[in-house]
């Protein structure tokens, strides 16, 4: 897998984290959004939970991170939640 973008600069323990997690999962994506340089990113919403955030993206329901909750779809990727609350993207 190739290093993320050059030109998304982030601090070493932030990216110590994300590729912590990156050796624990397996993504579908192969991890794109961090391949990427943080570009390709699903939309979310931060709602103050460590473990879920709002997944807002058009087809939420084909995403294996993803579960339904009342009206509402949450992502628990641990890498999509990192890059949300690290990085505010």
């Amino acid at each position: 897998m190739k290093k993320a973008d050059p030109d998304a600069i982030i601090e070493k323990d932030i990216q110590k984290q994300i590729e912590d997690i990156i050796c624990k999962i397996k993504c579908p994506k192969d991890f794109e959004c961090y391949t990427s340089g943080f570009k390709k990113l699903c939309r979310t919403r931060d709602i103050g939970l460590d473990s879920f955030i709002a997944c807002l993206g058009t087809d939420p329901q084909e995403c294996k991170f993803s579960i339904h909750f009342g009206e509402v779809f949450f992502c628990r990727c641990p890498l999509r939640i990192c890059i949300s609350k690290n990085l505010d993207k």
